[in-house]
């Protein structure tokens, strides 16, 4: 039997075990591959230490990868996520803002574990990097650590049965134990995207439900949005889609896949295709020249 090629669909929102993905950035290339895939971005969240290596292993196994993250930001005092995508990975902007957040990170879980053992459910942060993680070959931890992490760990101590009932009860926006981390505005989030030549995209809108917050989102100079996102059906793209085409902004698509924590979403349940990833392949290639396979260097 022939291997199954790979069909022009691409998956632009997964994220690893450098943020709160349960594949490494191997793996989830070798499943795009069984997946027959064409294309592959992993976001995962306010770091980017899955790339270069992940460029290079999509290329040999001929799927096409650029650079993507998904970020935490604030639009006032609500949290909204943007998907970064195409830009230089070496920029300083770029690179600056993941370290804050990574800072932000630590200072935010530290807060949060304080409050838990307020209520007798008592977490170490050592107990937070039990899980599948990345790290560099000094043995540092390159994952972005957060609260999936926190809810992981609570319940391997049995306080909770799994990481939805911790969200819920105590992490989730708004809960007990949730703490507002400080922020980094949409306005400079998405500015330093485009200043490292990469597009700024909504993620997921639908899951934005302030009708006010989406006004000001679409006052700003966004490049494009998420219309095809795994978690909500047709009806929901819909104006999402016309709103794209009003503007003329980029139409991106991804299954937000995680493995282990979101077993219900596969990698590929949303996707774009390969008209549509176009320009997004271009403008990495143009911001960084050196990761273009070596079939892309004459073209």
């Amino acid at each position: 039997m022939n291997d199954p090629q790979p069909v022009p669909y691409i998956d632009m929102h997964c994220h690893s075990t450098y943020s709160d993905g349960s594949l490494t950035p191997g793996e989830l290339i070798d499943l795009a591959g069984r997946t027959s895939l064409s294309g592959l971005c992993i976001t995962d969240h306010d770091t980017i230490n899955a790339y270069p290596e992940a460029i290079y292993a999509a290329h040999a196994q001929n799927i096409e990868m650029i650079s993507g993250v998904e970020f935490s930001a604030l639009q006032g005092t609500t949290s909204v996520h943007l998907l970064g995508y195409s830009f230089a990975i070496d920029h300083p902007r770029i690179l600056k803002l993941c370290q804050f957040h990574q800072e932000r990170r630590q200072e935010r879980n530290a807060a949060m574990l304080k409050k838990l053992k307020a209520f007798g459910m008592e977490v170490h942060p050592e107990e937070l990097l039990e899980g599948p993680l990345s790290y560099g070959s000094d043995g540092e931890v390159l994952s972005s650590i957060g609260r999936p992490h926190i809810a992981a760990a609570m319940v391997r101590r049995g306080y909770i049965e799994n990481v939805d009932e911790g969200f819920k009860r105590f992490l989730g926006d708004g809960k007990p134990c949730y703490v507002e981390g400080e922020g980094v505005s949409v306005e400079e989030t998405l500015a330093t995207i485009q200043a490292a030549g990469g597009f700024g995209v909504i993620a997921h809108p639908h899951l934005i439900r302030s009708p006010k917050i989406v006004a000001k989102l679409l006052d700003l100079p966004f490049d494009g949005v998420e219309v095809y996102y795994a978690h909500f059906p047709f009806q929901k793209e819909r104006p999402w889609l016309k709103i794209a085409e009003k503007k003329k902004w980029l139409i991106t698509g991804g299954s937000d896949f995680h493995g282990d924590s979101k077993p219900h979403i596969y990698l590929g349940a949303s996707w774009i295709d390969q008209q549509h990833f176009a320009p997004f392949l271009e403008r990495f290639y143009k911001n960084n020249p050196n990761l273009a396979p070596k079939n892309k260097l004459h073209e």
